[in-house]
This record gives structure tokens, sequence and C-alpha cells, in this order.
């Protein structure tokens, strides 16, 4: 089985920074584009980042200049800066995975991390 664990969300002041993790374990061959996507109450759940496995982002236009997206082995980091009340959310990383044994990629998600922004 593939599992996404998020990780490093809390309640932050506006101005301050975050690093959210994404970990990966299981049974895993390969992964390839990761992203984070995000909720906030009452809001539809919107696409933040994504990095391909070539570690190549791309970033929604209101985070592009204050979030980055890195990945290593296992593991998927997104730093937040200059953090703002319109940032809070639900964050929930996302793969196209590879499991060992297969040969097709599938879609997998965690359970979500969940920032809180005090203005």
């Amino acid at each position: 089985q593939v599992q996404l664990v998020e990780s490093g969300g809390r309640l932050v002041q506006s101005g301050e920074s975050l690093k959210l993790s994404c970990t990966f374990s299981g049974n895993i061959a390969r992964i390839h584009v990761i992203s984070w996507f995000r909720q906030a109450p009452g809001k539809q759940r919107e696409w933040v980042a994504s990095i391909t496995s070539g570690r190549r982002a791309n970033y929604l236009d209101s985070v592009k200049d204050r979030f980055t997206l890195t990945r290593a082995d296992r593991v998927a980091y997104l730093e937040m800066t200059n953090i703002i009340p319109e940032d809070a959310g639900l964050y929930t990383c996302n793969a196209d995975v590879v499991a060992q044994g297969s040969d097709r990629r599938q879609p997998f998600w965690g359970q979500g991390t969940r920032v809180t922004v005090s203005s």
C-alpha cells in the first residue's frame, strides 16, 4: 500500500513562515508529479503547486513569490513565507505513483494538515 502523510500545519500569524511536509511510504517504484491543494472553510479545494519528477515546479499565482515546493526521495516540502490570512486551510498532498509490481500511475492523496492564520 502507498501512503502519503502530511505534517507541519499549525496556527501562525500573518507574515510568518511555515514548512509543510508530505512523506511517502509503502511499496513505491516511482513518484511522478507531486501536488499540494488547499481548502479553506466554505470554499472549494484549489490547487496550490506541483512539482515534476524532474523538479520543475509550478505555482498558483497568489503564492508564486511566497511558496517554494521541493522534493527529495520520498518526501516533498512546501515552504510558505509571508503567510497571509487567505493561505489558511487544509493542505493536502497528492501524487501520481507507480507501485512496485505495477506498470501504471495511480493518484494517491493524504489526509491533510491544517494551516490556521491569525491576522
